[in-house]
């Protein structure tokens, strides 16, 4: 009979857990069907997509301006988590070492977008000078 019981323990608790997912994953579903049918309805009307579906915002700035802030805060918080936690805890050290790793790759990621992106981008300082027409 404990077993029963704790069965249906383990059960109320993952429900719990996965039903929040599952609303989301429902509500994404509806989303994208009642997107469709508008698509599907403007063509049938003829309206241009352009008017029903706004441009997604571009990103503002320079891309690897986020991937160095990101690389840096995770190795803070690896680094944090290896010195606060010690090699006592197993676990907590091997996810701080993974996020470490992770955190040094987006790091040297962003430093070599930006290291291209300047040899790319024009110099602002020598700007194209204009012809005089006489």
């Amino acid at each position: 009979m404990n077993e029963i019981r704790h069965g249906i323990e383990v059960f109320v608790i993952l429900l719990g857990v996965s039903s929040p997912i599952m609303v989301a994953g429902v509500i994404y579903y509806l989303k994208k069907r009642l997107e469709h049918r508008q698509i599907m309805a403007a063509i049938e009307k003829g309206v241009p997509l352009s008017e029903i579906m706004p441009r997604k915002p571009q990103p503002v700035g320079p891309a690897w301006i986020r991937y160095v802030s990101a690389g840096v805060a995770m190795v803070v918080i690896g680094l944090g988590v290896i010195w606060c936690g010690g090699f006592e805890r197993d676990p907590e050290v091997v996810v701080a070492f993974v996020v470490l790793g992770v955190g040094a790759g987006w790091l040297t990621k962003g430093l070599l977008h930006r290291k291209y992106s300047l040899k790319t981008q024009p110099d602002r300082n020598t700007a194209p000078q204009e012809k005089e027409s006489t």
